[in-house]
């Protein structure tokens, strides 16, 4: 196992912008931190009242968005056009091509959410997007999936071999998630503390797991996403 503490990430204030990279991103470049398996960007991005991300271009890129606290408005080319809150999974899938803005649905509070870009299986993907609400309770205690290549209900369909869970830990609560021969885990503790494998993990560290058993436990307000990636 190895970590990834959430100091030593890139950081960038733009001032109705701040953001978090745990991997390379914007004008952050680190050699080391360049993703992990598809998993490409976690952005921890925090946005003033009324600001927020002017419609722009992306493709071949699987696009999650998981609010944490406050209210995301999304709109893109495709026609689509909501409000992202706490509880919620959006995946947009650039594909061929798609353009999309992001702003903070609030004048008064700021939006604090993660950014998560996985590289799709092949290039040349419909664009497409999907969000579903997953209710605090499904994830009391344990891991949730919220995002795979065979999502049903209650999850949303990625292009690539990964699988996304989420969970909410609190005291004497845990959980263990066992990967299949060859896959790999990246563990990112959006908020509160938890221990994973033994090792204390504070807001916005993460973890790089190659094998074996994963167990979360001794979680203090805590809220977990894990990556299960071939």
């Amino acid at each position: 196992m190895r970590l990834r503490r959430a100091q030593d990430r890139g950081h960038a204030d733009h001032g109705w912008l701040r953001s978090a990279h745990t991997f390379s991103f914007a004008d952050y470049h680190d050699v080391d931190a360049m993703g992990f398996r598809s998993l490409r960007v976690i952005n921890e991005d925090r946005v003033a009242p009324g600001m927020g991300f002017p419609t722009h271009g992306h493709r071949d890129m699987e696009i999650l968005s998981y609010v944490l606290d406050g209210a995301l408005e999304h709109k893109d080319s495709l026609g689509t056009a909501g409000v992202i809150r706490p509880g919620d999974i959006q995946r947009m899938s650039a594909g061929t091509g798609v353009r999309h803005s992001e702003h903070n649905a609030s004048r008064t509070d700021p939006v604090h959410f993660l950014q998560i870009w996985i590289l799709p299986d092949r290039p040349g993907h419909a664009p497409g997007y999907a969000q579903v609400h997953v209710p605090a309770a499904d994830k009391d205690g344990r891991l949730r999936l919220i995002a795979a290549p065979d999502a049903g209900p209650g999850a949303v369909t990625l292009h690539q071999d990964a699988r996304l869970y989420a969970g909410l830990f609190g005291p004497g609560q845990q959980a263990t998630h066992t990967l299949a021969p060859g896959r790999a885990a990246w563990v990112h503790l959006a908020r509160g503390t938890l221990t994973v494998n033994g090792a204390v993990l504070h807001a916005g560290d993460a973890a790089a797991i190659a094998a074996g058993p994963i167990t979360l436990s001794d979680g203090s307000g805590a809220e977990v996403l894990l990556f299960d990636l071939a």
